[in-house]
């Protein structure tokens, strides 16, 4: 922040990826906030430290990280000290409602709750009370977030606008094409991190230039044209890291086990709203306790004994794809699906787990299409036309469209037989 905005209460941190990230004034009040130390217990990437042994970091730094690259971003665009403190909260807090193992329980809490983890965010931010979830962890020890905000000058409405970016409020599109951008301050200290840590070089971009050539131009975020190549070598990071790390197979089979111990719990879906906001290990010691399949998978994880891959179908047979659909917008329908392979597998309830990522990543490159370079001419688009670049960016993370996992010890059999038995469950 700029010499204006620094207050006696300043601190320093330094982070391995960013360097010397100083916090004061109402971010400093935040980070103290439980709701915002919860984030310590939620791992970055999931379960992907099965794979990668190093992807132990944390929600928290990567919501400091994205709070200095939107600093950054704010000082190069020139933006007014007001826009340039909302938008810097804004990325500290983006991160708030996500759940134990981060993306991973995403499906399981849109059925249960109906929404998913901005909108929780969305609740601290306002104050707005969500039952079991944004009760204060710790009470008497933080004062509301919404109440350190309003003392700090901060709209805690935009600030929630910025973070929730369903909330059908098109205010300040900059500020929120800064946060939820082809290109924005999320993704350029993710990519950035997750490579890090996970020791996979795909992700290492020229975070330096594209932060020199951010431009605005008529309230739109473009990159200037000078940047060309950094924009392609984050265009080309971000499509092999989706590809080699968050829809890892392995990673995938951890995933949709977590998603099942929960699903399979007997109260389901009326399960406490509190799961939701758990961290990591709160949820693994829920778990065991719940009930015995969920204890046997959690001992799965603690030992790697993980489900493995009976089948990828890389193209759905085409009187199959309304019945696949239904699979992915109704997850009890696809829960009764899977328990009749389980039958006629001689496995038990919960025994076959699909997995339909590979039908819903597909879309993961498409925001390519806004993608502006700021020439002397005015804007360009060159993502949109056909090009080895857009192929690569439009490219889905994986080349399998179903998913069929099962225990390791029925891998063998379970190959042979799942794909006349899905024709025929299906």
């Amino acid at each position: 922040m700029t010499s204006s905005r620094r207050s006696a209460a300043r601190k320093t941190i330094f982070d391995p990826v960013h360097g010397t990230v100083s916090v004061e004034g109402v971010a400093l009040a935040l980070i103290g906030h439980s709701a915002f130390q919860r984030l310590w217990g939620i791992r970055q990437t999931g379960f992907a430290h099965l794979v990668f042994p190093g992807a132990n970091h944390t929600r928290l730094e990567h919501s400091l990280g994205v709070f200095w690259v939107t600093q950054q971003m704010a000082d190069r665009l020139g933006l007014a000290e007001e826009d340039a403190l909302t938008v810097a909260v804004g990325g500290l807090l983006h991160d708030l409602g996500h759940g134990p193992f981060s993306h991973t329980l995403d499906p399981t809490a849109v059925e249960v709750l109906g929404f998913g983890h901005e909108r929780i965010s969305r609740a601290w931010i306002t104050g707005e009370s969500l039952e079991g979830i944004t009760d204060d962890r710790a009470a008497g020890a933080s004062p509301p977030m919404s109440e350190i905000l309003e003392l700090a000058g901060v709209n805690r409405r935009t600030v929630a606008d910025l973070v929730d970016p369903g909330s059908g409020r098109e205010a300040h599109p900059l500020l929120r094409a800064m946060l939820h951008g082809a290109i924005d301050a999320d993704r350029i200290d993710y990519l950035q991190r997750d490579a890090h840590y996970t020791g996979v070089a795909h992700g290492t971009i020229d975070a330096a230039r594209l932060l020199d050539t951010v431009r605005e131009h008529r309230g739109r975020l473009l990159f200037a044209e000078k940047g060309h190549n950094a924009v392609e070598g984050f265009l080309v990071g971000r499509a092999l890291m989706y590809s080699a790390v968050y829809f890892h197979k392995t990673v995938r089979s951890a995933e949709v086990m977590a998603q099942s111990a929960l699903e399979r719990l007997p109260d389901f879906p009326d399960i406490p709203h509190a799961v939701f906001g758990m961290t990591d290990g709160e949820f693994l010691g829920y778990l065991a306790s719940a009930g015995q399949r969920s204890a046997e998978i959690v001992r799965g994880f603690r030992s790697r004994r993980l489900f493995k891959r009976a089948l990828a179908w890389r193209d759905i047979p085409s009187g199959l794809r309304r019945a696949i659909g239904r699979l992915m917008r109704d997850p009890p329908h696809r829960r009764a699906v899977e328990d009749d392979l389980a039958d006629r597998l001689k496995l038990l309830p919960g025994g076959v787990l699909l997995d339909t990522s590979g039908l819903t990543s597909r879309s993961v490159g498409g925001d390519w299409d806004e993608v502006g370079l700021l020439g002397t001419r005015g804007p360009s688009y060159p993502f949109r036309a056909a090009s080895v670049w857009r192929d690569l960016a439009m490219r889905p993370p994986t080349a399998w469209k179903l998913a069929v996992y099962v225990p390791p010890e029925h891998r063998e059999a379970a190959e042979r037989r799942l794909p006349g038995l899905l024709r025929r469950v299906l």
